[in-house]
């Protein structure tokens, strides 16, 4: 069976590279950053396209964080499963031999403490993703309030086109 290499991935999840989709976006938007930046505008205009370009850098680090934790998450659940595998083959080794009683009691204890292990990843995997997803609502918030509050100013100074 072929397998298939993935330019920029990460070997140990298959995910792309963070760096790798940073920099696409950067590319991406660069482009657009500098037409607005060479455009002659003053005011008001001038004022609402500074507010696009911060809107999308804010989008971008905001799906940035947003994919950070995930790749986390994966990595976690990777390095979890792992572990969880050795574990159970290590034990399933040592039972080799043993009176059967005694490797029934030993599975029904190992048993009970991979349901405790198993609750408490489930735990720590759920704290990272919505760490992350706070983290990237909190870069869209914090954009949405800025831009309240310059609508709020134009306002305040009669509209559009008035100083």
């Amino acid at each position: 069976m072929a397998t298939r290499k993935t330019s920029g991935a990460d070997k140990s999840t298959g995910l792309p590279d963070p760096a790798a989709i940073q920099e696409a976006f950067a590319q991406s938007f660069k482009g657009i950053t500098d037409r607005m930046q060479n455009l002659n505008l003053t005011g008001s205009a001038a004022t609402l396209l500074e507010s696009g370009r911060k809107d999308i850098e804010a989008l971008v680090e905001a799906n940035k964080r947003s994919y950070q934790g995930l790749q986390t998450v994966v990595q976690r659940q990777t390095e979890m499963l792992r572990n969880s595998i050795t574990e159970w083959q290590g034990a399933m080794q040592g039972m080799q031999g043993q009176d059967m009683s005694a490797n029934l009691a030993k599975l029904d204890e190992m048993g009970k403490a991979a349901f405790q292990q198993a609750l408490n990843d489930i735990r720590e995997l759920a704290d990272v993703a919505a760490r992350s997803q706070a983290e990237a609502f909190e870069i869209v918030r914090k954009r949405v309030s800025d831009n309240v509050e310059q609508v709020t100013q134009l306002l305040q100074q009669g509209g559009p086109g008035k100083k």
